[in-house]
């Protein structure tokens, strides 16, 4: 619901059709990999259904499922965007919601859930930050570097610069901030080797400010 009111908000500001960012936003996540599976994820059976349930038009359910296939991070990291308005819409409220304070929480508690790598942080351990769509998830929910603080680098700070619209893009900038203030402080109090605080700096970002002034 996070997603669908955040789409709803980019829709207005950008005047997109609210019926297709509405029902792709609450559908989008319905068929996710980590929930159904890999193989069950690609049919995407259960946006099928309940859209054949709801009767919804077939030329609406078309573009529903065009736009579901086309967005995630791990569509992007093989080059598939959406390529619609109402896509890039939902594609960009769907990656805000996972950075940001809400973001962080998500990050922290996939990690440590039984579909998570079981650790927080490892301060032995660095990011993959050039990670490829095949280590990212290929068949399952974790990869040798994976835990909730190289998650930030892997991904989450990185979706800034991928949101595709004007609402997406001002959205993700505040939410970016955030990160990198918790992350900051976050090494300073676990007395990180400085490593850690120059590979921060590489994804500040341009004309960054404080979010704590």
């Amino acid at each position: 619901m996070r997603v669908h009111n955040l789409a709803i908000k980019f829709a207005n500001q950008e005047k997109a059709d609210l019926g297709i960012v509405s029902l792709a936003s609450l559908l989008h996540d319905v068929d996710d990999y980590k929930i159904v599976g890999k193989e069950n994820s690609e049919k995407f059976l259960n946006a099928k259904k309940i859209m054949k349930e709801e009767n919804i038009d077939a030329d609406v359910q078309q573009k529903i499922l065009d736009i579901i296939a086309n967005m995630g991070f791990s569509k992007y990291l093989k080059g598939i965007r959406p390529s619609t308005l109402e896509g890039k819409i939902v594609s960009d409220s769907d990656m805000c919601d996972a950075i940001g304070a809400n973001g962080i929480v998500r990050s922290i508690a996939y990690s440590v859930s039984e579909k998570g790598s079981g650790t927080i942080f490892n301060k032995e351990l660095f990011p993959n930050i050039e990670i490829t769509s095949e280590e990212y998830n290929y068949s399952r929910t974790t990869h040798d570097t994976d835990n909730a603080i190289n998650h930030f680098f892997e991904k989450l700070l990185k979706l800034k610069d991928i949101m595709m619209t004007s609402s997406g893009k001002k959205e993700a900038q505040k939410r970016h901030r955030i990160m990198v203030e918790f992350l900051q402080h976050f090494f300073e109090e676990e007395n990180c080797d400085h490593k850690w605080f120059d590979l921060l700096e590489k994804f500040r970002g341009d004309n960054f400010e404080s979010c704590i002034s």
